[in-house]
């Protein structure tokens, strides 16, 4: 076998053999952690570039671990809609980890800054591994390994609440995870296999069982809790607030939205759509609690003074979006599910990379401190606008595309009362971005920052107030700029993500 036809195990085996060795390259020199992290997800982004090339060539790849056969053996499976979550995870990881190193040193000690990347690689496993197997217990563990590297990140938050906001999500995550795993038992119970395709092809002959039915109540809730589903979302706005920004961002742009494919996986590939509709009426109970996360994320969203909470609770609108694409079940909206994950990845990583920014530069997180950034950091709130016409579903963005998407799909469903539930989303969306907008381009700065790097480039302004002359650092910088002009060519050239997520569907619907 050559090299290429090893890329579905080497995308697990990189990151989990440099979590080991992160420590020990600590303890030589502190510093390589840094571009140690940045070296491995550059490799593991490569990776999964090449695994998306094949399977637009040649399409499904299925990789058997110790030459085992499945269903007896654990297979990894590359497809359409695996593939573009791994590309989406990959690339976000890589440009996370560039950016972390500043914000890694002035947010969490020195002695744990070896610990730190090695669960970050660690984390990256979990979700490589999660995205990639093709066996549900395996499902389970990467899991698993995923929420506990993230428990520790969150942890590791420069304020004792990132403490308490980690124990919180441990309770409700192992709770989650519990729910998971008894669901798995219970389909190993009636059909004595593991193998995700192969349950696909033995459980439409056993949906009348109530063992089947249970699992499949367990699945929904347990994954329902682990992608924060309104009103199971308890844990996730303390976990995003108190975490540090680098955490923050990438589990904001990838954890949830790896949830929502293990989500689409269960509910199209372990099951079927005619399950879903007929057998269990869990489409219009998802339409229903999709529907008030769109519209209470926003309210919610709405009333905070804190841009990490503000951020956070956006994030329970946008996985709103997703499950309502996914329950809809029809091709228009489920390609609309499918590229929010991509967008919304986008989106979000950029705008809390350039909270990231302002917590390095100035150590305020209150929107009402955010007054006159614009003029002290002109390109880094450039960046911020730019996320945010994104997340309002401005057109030419990427935000724009999904929501065209799943109204469209909205419509084809015959759900037309759906599209207003979108558009007043999108309108309250704008209203809380708006108040931040202001304060950055039509207020004048008034508060004199404590928090001032030595690279800082601060000097008095002529109005008596701290003014910048500088930007962030480059590595800070150039990783929240890509993303958010991102926002925007993948807003006006969306060919290609849609091409992949469009196959997606089609895959997950019985149509190849």
């Amino acid at each position: 076998m050559t090299l290429t036809e090893h890329l579905p195990i080497l995308i697990i085996i990189v990151p989990l053999f440099a979590a080991i060795l992160m420590p020990l390259t600590g303890v030589v020199n502190r510093s390589l952690c840094w571009y140690f992290t940045v070296l491995v997800t550059f490799v593991v982004f490569l990776i999964a570039i090449s695994l998306v090339c094949n399977v637009m060539e040649v399409g499904r790849i299925s990789y058997r671990l110790g030459g085992w056969e499945p269903p007896w053996g654990i297979e990894y499976v590359v497809d359409s809609l695996s593939v573009f979550v791994l590309l989406v995870v990959s690339f976000i990881a890589f440009a996370v980890a560039v950016y972390a190193r500043r914000s890694v040193e002035a947010e969490i000690p020195a002695g744990k800054v070896p610990l730190f990347y090695s669960v970050y690689m660690l984390f990256i496993t979990g979700l490589m591994g999660v995205t990639i197997t093709g066996d549900i217990f395996n499902l389970y563990v990467f899991l698993e390994i995923t929420s506990l590297s993230i428990y520790t990140l969150i942890a590791m938050g420069p304020n004792r609440r990132a403490l308490i906001a980690s124990f919180n999500y441990l309770i409700l995550g192992t709770i989650a995870g519990t729910f998971v795993l008894i669901g798995v038992g219970y389909l190993y119970m009636v059909t004595g296999t593991l193998n995700i395709a192969d349950l696909g092809v033995l459980l439409p002959k056993l949906y009348g069982s109530s063992a089947v039915l249970t699992a499949f109540a367990f699945f929904t809730v347990g994954l329902s809790l682990k992608l924060a589903l309104f009103p199971l979302h308890i844990w996730l706005p303390n976990a995003y607030s108190y975490a540090p920004s680098v955490v923050s961002a990438v589990v904001a742009a990838t954890a949830t939205k790896v949830g929502a494919y293990v989500l689409l996986r269960i509910l199209f590939t372990v099951f079927s759509v005619d399950f879903d509709l007929s057998v269990v009426p869990v489409t219009y109970i998802l339409i229903f609690f999709a529907s008030l996360a769109i519209i209470m994320g926003s309210v919610l969203a709405l009333s905070q003074t804190n841009i990490k909470r503000m951020l956070a609770y956006s994030s329970i609108g946008q996985v709103g979006y997703i499950v309502l694409g996914a329950a809809l079940t029809n091709e228009l909206a489920l390609t609309g599910s499918i590229i929010h994950i991509f967008n919304h990845a986008l989106m979000k990583g950029s705008l809390f990379l350039v909270v990231g920014i302002v917590v390095y530069k100035t150590g305020v997180t209150d929107i009402s401190e955010f007054k006159g950034l614009g003029r002290k950091m002109p390109i880094t709130m450039a960046a911020f606008t730019l996320g945010a016409l994104s997340m309002i579903g401005a057109p030419l963005t990427v935000g724009f595309v999904s929501k065209w998407y799943l109204a469209l799909g909205a419509i084809d469903a015959g759900m037309w009362f759906l599209v207003p539930v979108i558009l007043i989303s999108s309108i309250l969306t704008a209203v809380y971005f708006w108040r931040v907008v202001e304060k950055i381009y039509f207020y004048k700065p008034d508060t004199v920052y404590e928090v001032e790097p030595v690279d800082s480039g601060f000097e008095p302004g002529t109005d008596g107030c701290i003014v910048s002359r500088l930007e962030a650092p480059v590595t800070m910088l150039v990783p929240t700029v890509v993303l958010s002009i991102l926002c925007i060519v993948f807003g006006i050239a969306a060919t290609l993500p849609v091409e992949i997520a469009s196959r997606a569907a089609r895959l997950l619907l019985g149509g190849g």
